[in-house]
């Protein structure tokens, strides 16, 4: 090998390079993004989570007053993990988490602070129950906020030096028994169809610009519409045959249960689908060349990966980059097909993930049917 030739064809590729300046942005923004976005996500904690608080301690009468240990407990809850809203009614409080607006509710009984207060007399075998009313679909979260209650009781037993006999009953409302692979796999379903639409569209159109299929296809009678419409209808079904094919092995392989109707989120699958597909075609129309499409991936995967909740809680992402969350397309897909898999949830629980589906379809499928209109 002649070094001599080898470092003239280098020299070549970098005044290429140097040349091409959308090229040599993107070689310096993607990896800036990606150490941005990695490292803003994976530095937040869960935080803000609604639940719901059901006090119906008498309490007990003491010479040093009227004493509710159940507020000692809730006062020890990390208020920056837990939103914590009080209400009466239990029944009222299930119902919020039933229609997806609460993670959990904490029941105290009537007789929570009299039996543990008895805890001070070595003779009393007297115990008492918190109930806990819980959404175990998301099994992170679930872990978290049961870990958070857990702790508050422990450092209330310590700040009173006593062993608390009390007890901890965990009701599910919503993924009874779930294990990590329930919630895995409603997430994984969408984020594989995001990626391998948007990027499969992405190429797709950027080999038919450079080898003139789309010129040749502007002298026809189609119109832009109906192109941007045949690779949404083909790209909605073959995002479906993924999502059924993941489904299969999930159900077949992992036990993955299903609660709801499985052709309903194959539909948000679909959805999602033609979404991407739009998207890929209008982020062709910003690359020339294939090499400049590559360029583009970090700038798909990466917010589909750390924003969408795939592998983690929304609640999990700093609170003030939380609402990028819900510009990515990918989180409303998922928390649709979970809510379907998981909590058996139908349309009309479902109806607005499909709704911001629906947006997001219009504006990109507009955007880039104009997008082949104003080609070079």
């Amino acid at each position: 090998m002649n070094l001599k030739r080898a470092l003239a064809v280098s020299r070549r590729v970098f005044m290429d390079l140097r040349n091409d300046k959308r090229t040599l942005a993107l070689i310096t923004i993607a990896p800036l993004f990606a150490m941005f976005v990695f490292g803003l996500a994976f530095s937040g904690q869960i935080s803000d989570v609604p639940v719901i608080v059901v006090n119906q301690d008498a309490g007990m009468q003491t010479p040093a007053g009227q004493v509710y240990i159940s507020d000692a407990v809730i006062s020890n809850v990390d208020t920056d993990m837990l939103d914590i809203t009080e209400m009466n009614d239990l029944q009222a409080a299930i119902g919020e988490i039933e229609d997806g607006n609460s993670y959990a509710v904490f029941y105290f009984p009537a007789n929570f602070t009299e039996v543990t207060n008895q805890a001070y007399s070595l003779s009393s075998n007297a115990t008492t129950a918190i109930e806990i009313h819980i959404d175990m679909s998301n099994v992170n979260l679930a872990d978290s906020i049961m870990q958070a209650f857990n702790q508050a009781i422990q450092d209330t037993m310590d700040e009173r030096g006593i062993e608390m006999p009390v007890s901890v009953e965990t009701q599910a409302v919503y993924g009874q028994n779930a294990e990590f692979m329930d919630f895995f796999v409603p997430g994984i379903m969408a984020f594989v169809v995001y990626i391998l639409t948007t990027l499969l569209t992405l190429i797709t159109f950027v080999g038919e610009r450079t080898s003139g299929t789309l010129d040749r296809l502007s002298a026809t009678p189609l119109h832009e519409s109906e192109i941007v419409a045949g690779y949404a209808i083909t790209f909605s079904i073959v995002g479906t045959l993924q999502a059924a094919l993941l489904l299969s092995v999930g159900m077949l392989v992992f036990d993955v249960s299903v609660e709801g109707n499985v052709l309903l989120a194959f539909i948000v699958v679909a959805l999602l689908a033609v979404v991407c597909q739009a998207l890929g075609i209008l982020l062709s129309s910003v690359t020339h060349r294939e090499a400049q499409a590559v360029q583009l991936i970090p700038f798909i995967i990466i917010p589909g990966f750390l924003l969408s909740g795939v592998f983690w809680p929304i609640e999990a992402i700093p609170v003030w980059l939380r609402p990028l969350s819900y510009l990515v397309p990918p989180s409303y897909a998922i928390d649709a097909c979970r809510s379907v898999m998981l909590r058996g949830w139908g349309l009309d629980m479902i109806w607005m993930d499909l709704l911001a589906l629906v947006i997001f379809a219009t504006v990109f499928l507009f955007l880039a049917t104009m997008s082949l209109r104003r080609r070079p």
